[in-house]
C-alpha cells in the first residue's frame, strides 16, 4: 500500500474514532497530498453541513488536533518522517454542485426555446 493511501486511511479512521473534539462531527477525508520528503501532508476534508461556520469550527478542531493525530500517525505508520498535518478545506463537491445546477439551467433554457 502506497504511503499516501496508508496515511490518509488512518487519519481518517483516528478522526471518527479518536478525536473527542465536539467541533470535529461528520468530517470526510478527500485526499492526502505529501510533500516528495513527507515533512508536510495536506488532508483535504469535506464536512456536513458545508456552511462556513461549520467548516471554520472543524478546522479549528482539526488543527487543535494536529499534534495528537501526528504523534499518532508516527506510531501506526512506518516512514521516517512524520509529516505536519496541514488541514484543508475541499470546495469540490460544491463546486460540483453549483455545475449542476448551471447545466440544469442551461438545459431547461434550451427546452423553453
Amino acid at each position: 500500500m502506497r504511503v499516501t493511501e496508508q496515511v490518509h486511511q488512518e487519519l481518517a479512521e483516528m478522526i471518527r474514532s479518536e478525536v473527542k473534539d465536539p467541533r470535529v462531527g461528520l468530517v470526510t477525508l478527500t485526499g492526502v497530498e505529501l510533500t516528495p520528503d513527507y515533512a508536510v501532508a495536506r488532508v483535504y476534508f469535506t464536512v456536513l453541513p458545508d456552511d462556513d461556520e461549520t467548516v471554520a469550527s472543524t478546522l479549528d478542531g482539526l488543527r487543535r488536533a494536529a499534534g495528537f493525530l501526528r504523534s499518532q500517525l508516527g506510531r501506526r505508520v512506518r516512514i521516517h518522517t512524520t509529516p505536519e498535518l496541514r488541514f484543508v478545506h475541499d470546495r469540490s463537491t460544491e463546486r460540483g454542485m453549483e455545475m449542476s445546477r448551471l447545466i440544469d439551467e442551461a438545459n431547461a433554457r434550451r427546452a423553453d426555446e
